[in-house]
């Protein structure tokens, strides 16, 4: 388990920081991902790329941290210092820039707002996104053209 653990930790982690956009958040779920492969190699077998396995326990522990969260209802601390070199209203805008470029990212089809997810705040090459959803790198690159098609259309 621990040369699993070497070989993949790194896209375990890119992937769910990608989800959660939040390095602490991805660190836990990532130590949390090969704690439950650990439990469970015993039902891998072998149909899918161990990678590609090891994604979907890090998907099915990022939903339950959804819900976990969801319950809550609790507003994350916000630790971002205000740019006083900007004006007010340019921070405004430049905020509101950022909101609707994530709505639009939100209403995007589930395969292509995920590609768009890791490629943009994951910073997984089309390689790791076309392994991780077990799909090719040239899909990886056309899905997310496409995307990026749409948000330049949108924002027109």
């Amino acid at each position: 388990m621990d040369g699993i653990y070497k070989e993949y930790a790194d896209l375990i982690y890119k992937y769910l920081f990608s989800l959660s956009l939040n390095a602490h958040t991805a660190e836990e779920l990532t130590q949390e991902t090969f704690y439950r492969a650990m439990l469970s190699i015993h039902t891998y077998n072998g149909n899918c790329r161990m990678s590609t396995w090891l994604c979907q326990i890090a998907k099915h522990l990022w939903y339950q941290e959804l819900d976990k969260n969801r319950r809550k209802k609790t507003e994350p601390l916000d630790e971002t210092f205000p740019d006083y070199s900007k004006s007010v209203e340019s921070t405004v805008i430049d905020k509101q820039d950022k909101m609707s470029i994530y709505r639009m990212l939100h209403n995007l089809p589930e395969p292509m707002r995920e590609v768009m997810y890791l490629r943009l705040s994951g910073e997984l090459s089309f390689r790791e996104i076309g392994e991780l959803l077990n799909q090719s790198e040239t899909w990886a690159r056309v899905t997310f053209y496409r995307g990026k098609k749409k948000l330049m259309e949108g924002l027109e």
